[in-house]
């Protein structure tokens, strides 16, 4: 046994709301050292709590650590002489254990209690919160004293002054420096991330984290997909809005018209991936304001033209204008296909799940899986109204003949009296847990679902009881997405707007999926900070251009970083954390 450091405190706190921009925060970020011996349990210090658990504690998780020697460097480059025990959030203040020579799956014996190192620090906006530095998060990364976590092994008594002693090395070398890099950091050697992978004792979600950094290898397609699904496809095909001409519009049902998108000179489109969607721009006109809306391609993948289907909605500006005015020959103005909605490679079951006009992005994973001769069970299972709102039936008919083990189900919820069961429709009603379980669904497919918010929350439910882990269920969203926002105190949610007070006097922001378009403030400090006060759905979670939480597709135009993130989004998306506009733009938002 070698003896390595000190515990020079022992910090808890419980979860606590605080006013942050005129926000409420829940966090357990302040600790405060306490006299005498504290449990050190499986889950937690005793006395001990977090706001946030999808981030913060739990097994892996349940005590944080920092170093005296990184409170004197701070206290340097900061020019703070106010640090205090607990400043950084963490619940042991060390004397030793530097980050650069603690290795994952390393273990020491406190007192009575054995730990061991399980990952880095988790970077998120609340240390910045708690020390007054809003870009605190960033700092952590790009100066190599992250911190780290461990879990606890034995349970028992510790107190602050007892020594540190090292029981066992962690298997690989890979010190929390290196680990901590190795996800934020542009470098990703393959190499250090199968090395990192055979330490046990490494946290689930960092494996998982850089077991999708090798599936993607060095394909030169940059981003992070070991931090965000928006870095896992290639980038679009072009930037910006092309002109697309109106080539055919057919209708699919009493509410769903199709509509086939050429190139203006003729020749073929550029491939999209089975699943993906494209967004269409429609200038003002005498039948309305400029509208921007994405539409998912129904297509097959690889045709030389685009298909869109589009659903008349009972007060949808842009489809009463595509069903009522729209012609062949007219042009339309497109950005190029987008999306990770996307039909994964593999061999084994494919659950295709879909009401009403959901039907469109998983109509083109059947036409892609018919294409492919593929021999793997794929379920088409499908809501409508009735025949008369039954879009693709003889389409997706067809298609599954190709397959040879294709199943079919096909519910109506208020059927007519001419719709034929067995024939039109398999089964009255509506998709349930039920049916799917009558209808043979196995555990290990992959399941993609599209449709009303509602619908897919009620068949990922039904999915999950048939025994699909979450990671094997898909979704795909119109509208905007939920907000990830982490800690703050959810409130009444509003419709996006535009920005309260006068217009900006700086370029358009167009944010797509929320219907807004408003002049940018020149005041403002990034686009995540002007999409929250548009109240667009954003998501986030460092602020500072590390965790790529932000990351989002930018449709047209171009932007300036401040700060440079720590590295940079995949090519054609922006991390509006930490970028404000250089010319007009349009975000998928």
């Amino acid at each position: 046994m070698v003896r390595l450091a000190r515990l020079v405190a022992v910090n808890v706190g419980m979860p606590k709301d605080v006013s942050w921009e005129g926000r409420t925060v829940r966090t357990g970020i302040w600790k405060e050292p306490v006299r005498g011996p504290v449990m050190a349990r499986r889950l937690n210090l005793d006395g001990d709590g977090q706001g946030d658990l999808a981030g913060h504690g739990g097994e892996q998780r349940a005590v944080m650590v920092y170093q005296v020697d990184s409170y004197r460097y701070w206290e340097r480059v900061l020019e703070r002489d106010d640090l205090v025990h607990g400043h950084f959030g963490e619940n042991f203040t060390v004397e030793g254990l530097p980050d650069d020579q603690v290795c994952i799956g390393d273990r020491y014996r406190i007192g009575e209690a054995v730990f061991e190192v399980t990952q880095p620090r988790v970077t998120c906006y609340r240390v910045g919160l708690r020390l007054g530095e809003p870009q605190m998060a960033a700092l952590l990364v790009a100066h190599h004293r992250p911190g780290f976590y461990m879990r606890v092994i034995t349970e028992g008594a510790v107190e602050a002054g007892q020594e540190i002693v090292k029981v066992a090395d962690g298997p690989g070398a890979m010190s929390v420096t290196e680990v901590d890099g190795l996800l934020y950091l542009s470098e990703h050697p393959r190499d250090r991330l199968e090395r990192a992978l055979q330490v046990e004792a490494l946290s689930p979600g960092w494996q998982d984290s850089f077991r999708a950094l090798l599936r993607r290898g060095d394909d030169g397609l940059g981003g992070n997909v070991g931090l965000t699904a928006e870095a896992t496809v290639p980038p679009p095909a072009w930037t910006g809005f092309r002109a697309l001409r109106v080539a055919r519009i057919q209708r699919e049902s009493s509410s769903i018209v199709s509509v086939w998108l050429a190139a203006e000179q003729g020749g073929p489109l550029p491939p999209a991936l089975p699943g993906q969607f494209v967004t269409v721009m429609l200038d003002a006109d005498a039948h309305g304001p400029a509208l921007v809306r994405g539409y998912s391609l129904s297509g097959r993948p690889g045709d030389q033209e685009y298909r869109i289907s589009v659903k008349a909605e009972p007060h949808g500006a842009a489809s009463t204008r595509l069903h009522r005015y729209l012609k062949v020959g007219d042009i339309l103005q497109v950005a190029a296909p987008r999306g990770t909605f996307v039909l994964a490679a593999g061999d084994g079951p494919v659950v295709l799940v879909s009401a009403g006009v959901g039907a469109t992005p998983v109509l083109a994973m059947l036409q892609a899986l018919a294409e492919s001769g593929t021999t793997r069970p794929v379920w088409w299972l499908h809501g409508a109204r009735d025949g008369s709102e039954h879009a693709f039936a003889a389409e997706v008919r067809s298609l599954l003949g190709r397959l040879p083990h294709a199943r079919l189900r096909v519910c109506y919820s208020r059927p007519r009296p001419q719709d034929r069961l067995g024939t039109d429709y398999t089964d009255p009603g509506h998709l349930d847990a039920a049916l799917l379980h009558s209808a043979g669904v196995p555990a290990d497919s992959e399941a993609y679902v599209c449709g009303p918010p509602s619908f897919m929350a009620a068949q990922t439910r039904a999915l999950a009881e048939q025994g699909l882990a979450t990671d094997r269920i898909r979704t795909e969203t119109f509208g905007t997405v939920a907000s990830i926002t982490p800690g703050v105190t959810a409130s009444a949610a509003r419709p996006p707007h535009p920005p309260a007070g006068p217009p900006g006097a700086g370029p358009a922001v167009t944010f797509a999926r929320s219907g807004i378009r408003a002049p940018w403030d020149e005041s403002g400090s990034s686009l995540l900070e002007f999409a929250e006060a548009c109240d667009v759905p954003v998501r986030w979670s460092c602020r500072t251009g590390v965790c790529h939480t932000c990351e989002t597709a930018m449709l047209s135009g171009e932007v300036t970083y401040d700060p440079a993130p720590i590295a940079p989004p995949a090519d054609g998306n922006v991390l509006i954390c930490c970028s404000r506009p250089a010319t007009e733009i349009v975000l998928d938002l």
